[in-house]
C-alpha cells in the first residue's frame, strides 16, 4: 500500500459533466496530493447549468462500500456531499464512525443546486439535532446557513464547526466565516478582491480541498485558508461554468 499520500473518502453524487460531486472531488484531491477514494450516493443526469434527474443508491450499498474501503485503507477524513435526508446522512456517519471513531467528517450541506434542483428533504431537518455533533465541519453557503440556523441546528458552542461561504452574501461578497465553538474567524478574499467567474460545483471543490488539507494534518483554520486559496484559483480558471484544476 502506498504511504506517500494520506487517504480521503468522498461520499457524493456522480455528475457526468465532471463539474461537481465525485469526479470533481477526486480531481481536487489529486491536485493537492491526496489519495482520493469514492463512494457514490446518487446517479445524476446533469450539465454545468442544470440537473435533469437523480436516482438515489440504497443506503445498504453505500454503507457496505464505506466498510470495505475503511477496513482496507487508513482513512482519516471523509467528505460527504449530496444526501437525500437526515436519516440517510446519519446512517453514513454511523458507518464511518463504526470503522474509525476518530475520523473527521466534513459535510458539504447541499440543500439545493444553484439551478434550484432540490436534493435534501428539508422536512427531516429536526433529525439533524442528533447527528450534527458527530460532524467535524459543515460548509453551507449563506442561504443554507440561514436555513440550518433558523431550524435551531447551529448555535454558539456546538462541537461541530461551520464554514459559512460568502459567495451568496450581498455584503462583504467573498468573505467566508469560520465558526469554531464561540470563535469566529473572517477569511477575506486574497488581495481584498473577489473577481471570479461563477462555477458549477464550487462547493464540492472547496469542501474536498479542505478535507485533503485536514488529512495532511493541517489545523482546521489553515485547512480552510488553503481551501479558500484553491477555490479562488478554480473560480478564476476559465470564463465558463466548468472550471479547470491546476
Amino acid at each position: 500500500m502506498q504511504k506517500e499520500r494520506p487517504f480521503v473518502i468522498t461520499i457524493a453524487g456522480f455528475d457526468p459533466s465532471g463539474g461537481a460531486g465525485l469526479l470533481s472531488d477526486i480531481k481536487t484531491l489529486e491536485q493537492i496530493k491526496v489519495m482520493g477514494l469514492g463512494v457514490c450516493t446518487a446517479l445524476t443526469l446533469q450539465t454545468a447549468s442544470q440537473c435533469l434527474s437523480l436516482e438515489w443508491r440504497s443506503i445498504d450499498e453505500i454503507t457496505k462500500e464505506i466498510n470495505v474501503l475503511m477496513s482496507h485503507y487508513p482513512v482519516s477524513v471523509v467528505k460527504i456531499g449530496i444526501v437525500k435526508d437526515a436519516g440517510f446522512l446519519g446512517e453514513i456517519i454511523k458507518a464511518v464512525k463504526v470503522c474509525n471513531p476518530d475520523t473527521k467528517i466534513i459535510w458539504d450541506s447541499v440543500l439545493k443546486s444553484t439551478s434550484e434542483f432540490t436534493f435534501f428533504n428539508l422536512e427531516t431537518l429536526p433529525i439533524l439535532r442528533n447527528i450534527i455533533d458527530k460532524i467535524s465541519l459543515i460548509t453551507p453557503n449563506y442561504n443554507e446557513y440561514r436555513v440550518l440556523k433558523d431550524n435551531g441546528l447551529l448555535s454558539n458552542g456546538n462541537s461541530c464547526s461551520v464554514l459559512i461561504k460568502g459567495g451568496h452574501r450581498e455584503d462583504r461578497l467573498g468573505t467566508d466565516v469560520l465558526v469554531e465553538g464561540r470563535n469566529e474567524i473572517l477569511l477575506e478574499p486574497t488581495n481584498g478582491d473577489f473577481i471570479y467567474y461563477p462555477k458549477h460545483g464550487s462547493g464540492c471543490v472547496l469542501s474536498s480541498a479542505i478535507a485533503g488539507e485536514l488529512a495532511k494534518d493541517e489545523s482546521l483554520e489553515i485547512a480552510c485558508r488553503k481551501g479558500k486559496l484553491y477555490i479562488e484559483q478554480f473560480l478564476k480558471s476559465s470564463p465558463y461554468l466548468l472550471g479547470t484544476h491546476s
